[in-house]
């Protein structure tokens, strides 16, 4: 089952980047300009794969644009959660004290409040679209990080390669950064492969009532909230955009699970 998780999210994920890298060659249609309402709401056969909407675009070639979007998204966004939340955690258990309790009092309001709240209080002030969405989400989900990468500090910051390099006369960046945190980099690898399904799904649900991408770029969460209204004429315009979006988060957290049983060393040694 762990080789199972590991294979099929790899396989998920270069699915997803293979298509998104390659978007302009696969997709038959332009996702954008090509609209013929005399192929509006087409059943999924024939010329157009998976059908088209109610403008008569493509919806195979939207959902292939819309790759790079999500997969964008959610690169752009677990990095700097990544990068905020890990110079956090990282710094507060080295040096303890004021700054510690200060970044766990921010850890803990930002764990009690839903991320997606904190991204729609951002986004009525920034607006939408595509920038404001990357800043909205990217300042808001970094508590998980913080925690796990502090606990993993305080567990090494008293190992003797880092009492060597304090000896040697290493600065405390060189300490932290260079010694402390390759050592730990384990954990904060999975939940940064987990974290970027959940950007991807906050994505959608920020397109979704509006406030994400701005149409007429293709965003699977967009094309949800479009396909409302078709629901009971044309139900293929909702299927497989959200079949995409339930494959690509799935995928990596399935990525996660299995680099999570691969880094364990109890798992390695059952093994």
């Amino acid at each position: 089952m762990q080789r199972f998780n590991l294979n099929f999210g790899l396989l998920v994920v270069a699915a997803l980047v293979f298509v998104a890298a390659f978007a302009p060659f696969l997709a038959p249609y332009s996702p954008v300009d090509f609209a013929d309402l005399r192929n509006s709401n087409l059943p999924p056969g024939g010329p157009f794969l998976m059908g088209t909407d109610e403008q008569g675009r493509d919806i195979f070639s939207r959902i292939i644009y819309g790759a790079r979007i999500s997969l964008l998204v959610g690169v752009v966004v677990q990095m700097m959660n990544t990068f905020v939340g890990v110079t956090l955690g990282l710094t507060a258990g080295y040096f303890g004290g004021w700054w510690d309790e200060f970044v766990q009092g921010l850890t803990n309001l930002m764990l009690a409040i839903p991320t997606i709240v904190f991204a729609l209080a951002l986004m009525t002030f920034l607006g939408p679209g595509l920038v404001s969405l990357l800043l909205a989400l990217g300042l808001t989900d970094w508590a998980y990080s913080c925690r796990i990468s502090r606990a993993q500090v305080l567990s090494q910051k008293e190992q003797n390669y880092v009492q060597a390099a304090r000896t040697i006369g290493f600065g405390r960046g060189h300490v932290i950064f260079r010694e402390i945190l390759p050592n730990v980099a384990g954990p904060l690898v999975v939940v940064a492969t987990m974290g970027v399904g959940s950007a991807i799904l906050a994505e959608a649900s920020l397109s979704f009532i509006g406030l994400g991408v701005v149409p007429p770029t293709p965003s699977w969460g967009g094309m949800l909230a479009r396909a409302r209204e078709q629901l009971m004429v044309a139900p293929w315009i909702a299927v497989f955009p959200g079949l995409a979006l339930f494959i690509t988060v799935l995928g990596f957290n399935m990525l996660g699970d299995g680099l999570r049983d691969l880094l364990d060393p109890q798992g390695r040694a059952d093994r």
